[in-house]
């Protein structure tokens, strides 16, 4: 397994280096990467290239979870997202690791974050670090919509080892469509709670085909239904159960679409304080080591 973690030295990527340091099982490649602004006087390009390596030298032979991992120390030139991207095609990455940027309002309005725009036009999973360092993700939680999108988020956080033989809670909001002209009708409470009962139970036969279809069923899942808005159901779930990690697919992207990554998972980046998994549609079926 190869793991790329970018680090801008701030406070939010030392946390991140953390955590793929703890991610790293034996045989792992983590590739410690720091990209410098080429557009600024060569001079100054070479004094900040000799000055990144010796950070991250010293934070590779500091930083504990670092310590017994095979950690190489990477510095290019160019964008912060460009270069992250090219780093992760030349060393073919199957994660890559990052701190949750800074926001920038007008900025994250026209292009995004940096971590945003690696998720847009990549094809590596990303995870972005919001909280401490952690051994494991002992609470994850994976909102799915029954998508092939859903299936291969699921399928990559158990090939990365963040979903382990405990599973996870699947989260899923459904919507009952008839319930508000029920009320419009008005219908007693008990016809339109039976009614959004009916609507529960068939959303669980869907989530229980869907597991079953992806070949996912054999993994220990805990669902939860939730009627209501994708993401404020998401919100809802993280604020009450404070889970360590999001699972998260990305939909696929073609032309103009090719800006978007899902307006779900793109808004529970920037709003919600917890660690996220963001799983691209596959470009073709990758084996991890």
């Amino acid at each position: 397994m190869k793991i790329l973690a970018a680090t801008d030295f701030s406070t939010r990527s030392y946390r991140a280096l953390r955590q793929a340091g703890l991610l790293a099982r034996p045989g792992t490649e983590l590739h410690v990467l720091h990209v410098v602004d080429d557009d600024r006087p060569a001079d100054l390009i070479n004094i900040e290239q000799r000055e990144a390596h010796r950070i991250l030298g010293e934070q590779i032979a500091s930083i504990p979870e670092l310590q017994n991992v095979d950690a190489r120390p990477r510095v290019i030139e160019g964008d912060p997202f460009d270069g992250i991207l090219r780093a992760s095609d030349e060393i073919k990455a199957d994660l890559i690791v990052m701190g949750a940027h800074r926001k920038q309002f007008l900025r994250d309005i026209f292009v995004g974050t940096t971590i945003e725009r690696v998720i847009r036009k990549g094809n590596v999973p990303v995870l972005m670090v919001n909280n401490e360092a952690q051994l494991s993700y002992n609470r994850i939680v994976a909102p799915i919509d029954m998508s092939n999108a859903s299936a291969n988020a699921l399928r990559i956080g158990i090939a990365t080892g963040l979903i382990d033989e405990r599973g996870a809670t699947l989260l899923h909001a459904f919507w009952a469509p008839a319930k508000s002209k029920l009320r419009l009708a008005g219908s007693d409470q008990t016809s339109i709670d039976s009614y959004v009962a009916d609507e529960r139970q068939r959303a669980a036969d869907e989530v229980a085909a869907f597991l079953a279809a992806n070949g996912l069923d054999g993994t220990k899942w805990s669902v939860q239904l939730q009627e209501g808005e994708a993401i404020e159901v998401i919100a809802e779930m993280v604020a009450k159960t404070r889970p360590d990690l999001l699972v998260m697919g990305t939909h696929g992207r073609s032309g103009v679409l090719k800006t978007l990554i899902g307006s779900v998972t793109e808004r529970a980046l920037r709003t919600l304080n917890v660690d996220i998994l963001a799983v691209p549609p596959p470009l073709h079926p990758k084996k991890l080591d």
